[in-house]
C-alpha cells in the first residue's frame, strides 16, 4: 500500500508541473486510471485537455494514440481494417488508433453516431472486432475523450449508452487569474512544457495498482450506502432517468481508489461522496422544468443534494 500510495503522489506531483492549478481534476483522472475506467472531459477549447491527456502519458510510461474525430472520421479510422495483399491475395489487418494504451478521443461528440459506436466495444470489452475476428486491445487500455459543450458548432449529443461506459465526466474550467499568469510565464521559458514530463510508473505498475485498489476493503454497510444513493437518483422527481447499476460499479471502484489516495484500506462515506456527483451526473437525465433543460452543474447540484439526503453509515 505505502509503496503505491508513493508512486500515486510522485505521478501527480509530476502532472501538476505541467498542468497547472487543476489538482482535483488530475487526482480524479488518475484515480479513474487505477479504477479501470475511461475518462470523459467536456469543456470549451483551449482549456487544456489535450495537455492533461499527454502529461498523464508521458507520465505515466503508456503509448499514446489521439483521434481528432471529425464528420467523415470512419469506424475502420478507429478500430482497424484488412487490407488485401496483391500477390498472394491475403489479407493484412491493419490496426486502428485505440491500438494502445491511452487513446485520446478528441471532441468525440462532432463525429457521426457510427463512428461513436465504434468504441463501445473497446470500451466494454477491451477488444476490437473486424470482419468476425476479435483482437485484445493492450492492457490496460484507458481512453480520454473530450468534447465540447452541447450546441457548440458542428456538435450533437452522445448517447446515453455511450455515456454510461465513461466512469467519470469531468469539466476543467478556466484557470484564476493567477494560475493563468504562471502558465503564461511556463509556455514564455519552454516551447512545450509536457516534453518536460518525467516517467513515473508504466503499463505494469498502474496493473499491479489497479489489482491492490480491487482488495480495498468494502462493508456491507458501505454497499448498502451507495446502493441507497443510486437508488434515490432513480426515485428523485428532478430526474427523468436514473443511475443505471453500471453506475453503482462505477462509484465502487473510484470510492475503492479514492481511499487508496488516502492511505487506507477500508471505504468510508466520505470516500463515496468525493466523487459520487463526477461519476453519476452524466448518466441521468434531468426532468424539463417548463420546457427548460438544466445545465451540467445544475444537475450535479441535484446529485449533491442526493448524497446530503441519504443517510451515511457510521463506519
Amino acid at each position: 500500500m505505502n509503496e503505491n500510495l508513493t508512486l500515486l503522489r510522485k505521478a501527480t506531483e509530476e502532472i501538476k508541473r505541467n498542468v497547472i492549478g487543476k489538482d482535483d481534476i488530475i487526482i480524479k483522472i488518475l484515480m479513474t486510471i487505477c479504477a479501470g475506467g475511461h475518462i470523459l472531459l467536456e469543456d470549451i477549447p483551449g482549456v487544456g485537455k489535450t495537455t492533461i491527456a499527454v502529461a498523464f502519458s508521458k507520465a505515466l510510461g503508456l503509448e499514446y494514440n489521439r483521434m481528432q474525430f471529425t464528420s467523415d472520421v470512419m469506424p475502420a479510422d478507429v478500430t482497424g481494417f484488412n487490407i488485401p495483399d496483391r500477390q498472394t491475395g491475403k489479407f493484412t489487418f491493419r490496426p486502428g488508433a485505440v491500438f494502445c494504451n491511452l487513446f485520446l478521443a478528441d471532441e468525440i461528440n462532432r463525429t457521426s453516431s457510427k463512428t461513436q459506436s465504434a468504441l463501445l466495444e473497446c470500451m466494454e470489452e477491451y477488444t476490437v472486432t473486424v470482419d468476425g475476428v476479435t483482437r485484445a486491445l493492450p492492457s490496460p487500455f484507458i481512453v480520454l475523450a473530450t468534447q465540447n459543450p452541447t450546441g457548440s458548432a458542428g456538435t450533437q449529443l452522445l448517447p446515453e449508452s455511450q455515456l454510461d461506459r465513461f466512469m467519470i465526466k469531468l469539466s476543467i474550467g478556466y484557470p484564476k487569474v493567477a494560475e493563468e499568469a504562471a502558465i503564461l510565464k511556463a509556455k514564455s521559458m519552454r516551447r512545450s512544457s509536457s516534453a518536460q514530463t518525467a516517467r513515473v510508473m508504466n503499463a505494469e505498475t498502474i496493473l499491479a495498482i489497479r489489482e491492490a485498489a480491487f482488495n480495498i476493503h468494502v462493508s456491507d454497510e458501505m454497499f448498502d450506502y451507495i446502493a441507497r444513493l443510486t437508488a434515490a437518483t432513480r426515485e428523485d422527481k428532478r430526474l427523468e432517468l436514473g443511475v443505471s447499476p453500471r453506475g453503482s460499479i462505477a462509484a465502487m471502484k473510484m470510492a475503492k481508489c479514492n481511499a487508496m489516495f488516502r492511505g487506507r484500506d477500508f471505504v468510508i462515506p466520505d470516500d463515496v461522496r468525493f466523487i459520487f456527483a463526477d461519476v453519476c451526473s452524466h448518466r441521468v437525465i434531468a426532468a424539463r422544468n417548463k420546457g427548460k433543460v438544466l445545465t451540467d452543474e445544475q444537475v450535479k447540484g441535484i446529485i449533491n443534494d442526493i448524497t446530503l439526503q441519504v443517510p451515511a453509515p457510521k463506519v
